[in-house]
C-alpha cells in the first residue's frame, strides 16, 4: 500500500499534535526521550516488557525533574504536571491510544521487527511509527509493516534530553505528511531536526563511526597509544572526547553493530569493524558499561578512567635530553612567525631567519602585534612581551643557525624545497644540533636523508595558530635517535604544550582520521543524501564538533585539505580515501574556501 492511497494519513497527518506518545523500551535512551516529551507537555505511555526497567525509568524522571526544580527550570507545580504526564505498562496493548510510537528497544532487526507487527495489530490506522535505530533499515522495517506509509526513523542523540540534535528518517515509502508531522513536534520539543534519507548511520553516526573505526585501528596497529590518540583529536580539532574514550562511552559493541550495518551497504574498507572491536565486543570488554573497554573504569558504569597496564610512564621516568637554550625558526609565514613566538615567550633565545632580512623583520613585526593583541586582552604583561620581542633576532639567511641547539623548519610544504633546507642545515647547524621539520603530510624520513646526520632529524608538527594550539605531533622516523625525541618531548614541555608520539607515517594521527572523515562527508553531498548546512549541523549538535565539515574544509583551504587527501591515498592506497571528485572540481575552478571567497560556501570579500 502506498502513500497516495492512505486517507488517513494524508487527510490528518499535516493536522496531528501528537499530543500522546508511547515510548517502547526505557533503556537510556527510552528514557531520555520520554523526559523530553512530558517536559514538553506530551502524554507519555512508557512501554518495557521489564518491571525493573520502567521503575527505573521512573525513578529516573523523577531525579531528573528535581534537579529542574533545584535549578530553577520548572516549578515544584510543572514537575508534578510532568511525573503524572507519564505512566508506565509491560505490554504494547497499552499503545492503544498513541498518536506516535517510538520504538527504541536493542539494535536487533528481528526484535524490532516483531515490535513493529504487534504494534500493527495494536494502534490506530493513523498512528505514526518511529524506529529510534541509528544503523538498520528503516525501509526494511516499513515494508515488513502493514501500513509502511506511517513508518519511519527518529533518531535522538544520547543524552536525549540535552542534545539538540534529532535526524527523522524517510524510506521511500513514507508518507511526507508523516514527516512533517514527527518534524514540527521535533521542533515543539525545542530540538533541531534535520531530514535524511535511510542509510546506515543516517548523517551524524554515518560520518562518526567510520572515524571511530579507523581511531581503533589506528590503536591496534600500534602506531600511537590511546592516550595520544585521543588527546591528539582533543586538542588538534578541538573535540570533546578523544575517538577511543568515546567508543567506550559509546559501547564497544554497539559500535561494532553499526558499522557492520554501514558495511554491509557501502562495502567501504573504511567501514569494515577494526578487529579490536570484535575482539573487545567478544571478550565482554564494551566499555564504561563493563568497566572496562580501551580504558579500565573505576567500576562499570563509572566515567573514571584508571590507570592500568596500558598507562603511560610518568613524566619523570622518561629519559632526558640534550640542552636546548637557543632556537633557530626557518620561514616568514604564519606558522613560521607562530612558532617563533611560542618559542620567545618560553624564554628561549631566538633566531628567526628568511629568505632576506626584510621578510625576517616583517614576520618579527607581526610577532609583535600578536603580542600586543595579548596584552591589550590581559593575558601578558607589557614587560613579558618586551622580554619576548629581545629574544628574537630577525636573520636573512640560515648561517645564522651556526650555534642554536634546535632548527625549526616552517616553510612552504614542498619536499624538495624542504630536502634543499636540511641540506643547508646540515652545513651550518653544530653537530648535536636537533633538526626538525613542521611538515603535515610529507615524509620525515625524506627530510632526515637530506642530511648527514639523520638520526638529528625529527618532526615537531605544530597546530595553526601555534600559540593558541597545544598540540605538537612528535614525529620519530626509523633513524630517529632517543635521545632527540627525549629533547623534542622536553622542549614541548616547557613552551607549554602536549606532545604526542607517532610514527613518519601520512597524515600522521590528527590529518590522518580529520580528512577521511571530511572526504566521507564530501561524498554525502555529492550523492544528495544531505545538504551542507544539515551535515554541519549534524556534526555540531550530534557530535560536538566546533565546527562543521564544510565549515572547517572552507577555514583550512580547499587546496590544502586536496593535496592532502591525494598523500592519504597515495601511501595507504585504500579506495575509500581516494578524494571526492567534487573536492577535485571546485580547487581546479579557484574556489579555495574563505581565503578565495568562495569554496563550498560563498563569502564577503574583505
Amino acid at each position: 500500500m502506498g502513500p497516495q492511497s492512505t486517507p488517513d494519513l494524508s487527510t490528518q497527518a499535516s493536522s496531528l499534535s501528537l499530543s500522546t506518545v508511547a515510548v517502547v523500551g526505557l533503556g537510556t535512551m527510552g528514557t531520555g526521550i520520554a523526559e523530553v516529551l512530558t517536559r514538553a507537555g506530551r502524554e507519555v505511555i512508557g512501554i518495557d516488557t521489564d518491571e525493573a526497567a520502567a521503575r527505573r525509568a521512573v525513578s529516573a524522571l523523577e531525579a531528573a525533574t528535581a534537579r529542574a526544580v533545584q535549578r530553577e527550570r520548572l516549578t515544584e507545580r510543572e514537575r508534578q504536571d510532568a511525573l503524572a504526564r507519564f505512566r508506565t505498562f509491560t505490554d504494547l496493548q497499552a499503545a492503544a491510544d498513541a498518536d506516535l510510537v517510538i520504538e527504541v528497544v536493542p539494535e536487533d532487526y528481528e526484535l524490532k521487527r516483531q515490535v513493529f507487527a504487534e504494534l500493527d495489530t495494536v494502534v490506530r490506522p493513523d498512528t505514526i511509527l518511529a524506529t529510534g535505530t541509528n544503523a538498520l533499515s528503516v525501509t526494511r522495517l516499513a515494508a515488513d509493516s502493514q501500513r509502511p506509509e506511517r513508518v519511519l526513523g527518529v533518531h535522538f542523540f544520547n543524552p536525549a534530553p540535552a542534545m539538540k540534535l534529532v535526524e527523522v528518517v524517510s524510506s521511500v515509502l513514507t508518507a511526507p505528511t508523516a514527516v512533517a508531522a514527527v518534524t514540527e513536534l521535533a521542533h515543539d520539543l525545542g530540538k533541531d531536526p534535520i531530514a535524511v534519507g535511510d542509510r546506515p548511520g543516517f548523517v551524524a553516526d554515518g560520518l562518526l563511526f567510520g572515524y571511530l573505526n579507523q581511531a581503533a585501528a589506528m590503536y591496534e596497529s600500534k602506531y600511537a597509544t590511546r592516550e595520544d590518540i585521543d588527546a591528539a583529536m582533543r586538542l588538534g580539532c578541538g573535540l570533546p572526547m578523544g575517538p577511543l574514550a568515546l567508543l567506550d562511552l559509546i559501547g564497544v559493541d554497539t559500535a561494532r553493530t553499526v558499522l557492520e550495518a554501514m558495511y554491509a551497504e557501502s562495502q567501504d574498507r573504511l567501514h569494515a569493524p577494526a578487529p579490536i572491536l570484535g575482539q573487545l565486543a567478544e571478550a565482554g570488554l564494551t566499555g564504561r558499561k563493563a568497566g572496562r573497554g580501551f580504558y579500565t573504569y573505576e567500576a562499570p558504569g563509572s566515567a573514571t578512567a584508571v590507570p592500568d597496564a596500558e598507562s603511560p610512564a610518568s613524566a619523570d621516568e622518561q629519559s632526558a635530553g640534550r640542552t636546548v637554550s637557543s632556537v633557530g625558526v626557518a620561514g616568514s609565514g604564519t606558522m613560521a612567525s607562530g612558532i617563533a613566538e611560542v618559542f620567545a615567550k618560553a624564554g628561549y633565545k631566538v633566531v628567526l631567519a628568511a629568505r632576506s632580512l626584510e621578510k625576517a623583520e616583517k614576520a618579527k613585526a607581526r610577532i609583535a602585534k600578536s603580542l600586543g593583541r595579548s596584552v591589550d586582552k590581559g593575558r601578558m604583561a607589557a614587560e613579558a612581551r618586551d622580554a619576548a620581542l629581545a629574544a628574537i633576532t630577525p636573520a636573512g639567511s640560515l648561517d645564522a643557525f651556526a650555534d642554536v641547539d634546535l632548527a625549526v623548519e616552517a616553510v612552504a610544504e614542498d619536499l624538495a624545497v624542504k630536502q634543499e633546507l636540511f641540506k643547508t642545515l646540515d652545513k651550518v647547524c653544530k653537530p648535536g644540533a636537533v633538526l626538525a621539520t613542521t611538515t603535515s603530510s610529507l615524509p620525515v624520513v625524506a627530510c632526515a636523508r637530506a642530511t648527514s646526520r639523520p638520526q638529528d632529524v625529527i618532526g615537531m608538527h605544530f597546530f595553526n595558530p601555534a600559540p593558541a594550539m597545544k598540540l605538537v605531533e612528535v614525529v620519530r622516523t626509523v633513524l630517529t635517535d632517543d635521545e632527540v625525541h627525549a629533547t623534542v618531548r622536553a622542549v614541548c614541555a616547557k613552551v607549554r604544550k602536549h606532545p604526542v608520539d607517532c610514527g613518519d607515517r601520512a597524515g600522521f594521527i590528527v590529518n590522518a582520521l580529520l580528512f577521511p572523515y571530511l572526504n566521507n562527508a564530501i561524498k554525502m553531498v555529492e550523492e544528495h543524501y544531505a545538504t551542507l548546512d544539515d551535515i554541519d549541523a549534524a556534526m555540531k549538535l550530534g557530535g560536538g564538533y566546533p565546527m562543521g565539515p564544510f565549515e572547517l574544509l572552507d577555514v583550512v583551504g580547499l587546496d590544502v585539505s586536496l593535496a592532502i587527501e591525494k598523500v592519504l591515498h597515495a601511501e595507504f592506497r585504500d579506495p575509500g580515501l581516494a578524494p571526492s571528485p567534487l573536492l577535485e572540481h571546485l580547487v581546479a575552478a579557484g574556489c579555495l574556501g574563505r581565503k578565495t571567497g568562495r569554496g563550498f560556501r560563498e563569502y564577503a570579500r574583505r
